[in-house]
């Protein structure tokens, strides 16, 4: 049975990290990274959120798809809303395939320095974020989310979570390893 294993957790805790890994190390997976799909969209620098809005639709269909014929997929993505999880969710289980939700959790605080710091180079759309979060007030848009992700996985149980400690890739990749082999154990 294929998978979708999405990757949640507040910017900067390492999910494209995670899933960059992962994908790597089990060929034939899928990594579908909404935040890289968004930099297809023409202007998507002008209007990072309507790019985003444009390109989740594309982003299921290519997940059922990918599913459908292929293998699994991995979707570090935040979701604070379950009604935007639900989608994602729901594209697996139309697929025949298994859900499985790792939640990468941070201290607050250690979160919102470890977002503040982030800046490798590699991803093109990490200054318009935090432009963004800077504009919709800052370290408190981070904190709220946060509030948000615990409200989230306080209403879905079957949620795995997974410390995930700066500057500690190896031991929390080998933490949603063991998070996805449990999901797997329970399905």
């Amino acid at each position: 049975m294929t998978r979708l294993i999405l990757l949640n957790g507040l910017p900067g805790v390492g999910k494209s990290t995670i899933a960059r890994r992962y994908a790597t190390e089990h060929p034939g997976t899928l990594l579908c990274d909404v935040d890289m799909l968004r930099t297809f969209i023409g202007g998507w620098r002008d209007d990072f959120e309507d790019a985003g809005s444009r390109i989740r639709p594309a982003a299921l269909g290519m997940i059922s798809g990918y599913l459908l014929e292929s293998g699994d997929v991995v979707l570090p993505q935040l979701f604070a809303r379950v009604s935007e999880l639900e989608k994602f969710e729901r594209a697996a289980l139309d697929a025949g395939a298994e859900f499985v939700e790792v939640m990468l959790e941070a201290d607050t605080d250690d979160a919102v320095r470890r977002f503040d710091r982030r800046d490798d180079g590699n991803d093109p759309w990490h200054p318009i974020v935090r432009s963004l979060v800077a504009e919709a007030g800052g370290d408190d848009v981070l904190r709220d989310y946060a509030a948000r992700l615990r409200g989230l996985v306080a209403r879905r149980p079957r949620t795995k979570m997974v410390p995930s400690v700066a500057d500690a890739v190896d031991a929390t990749y080998a933490a949603v390893l063991e998070a996805i082999d449990a999901a797997a154990a329970t399905a």
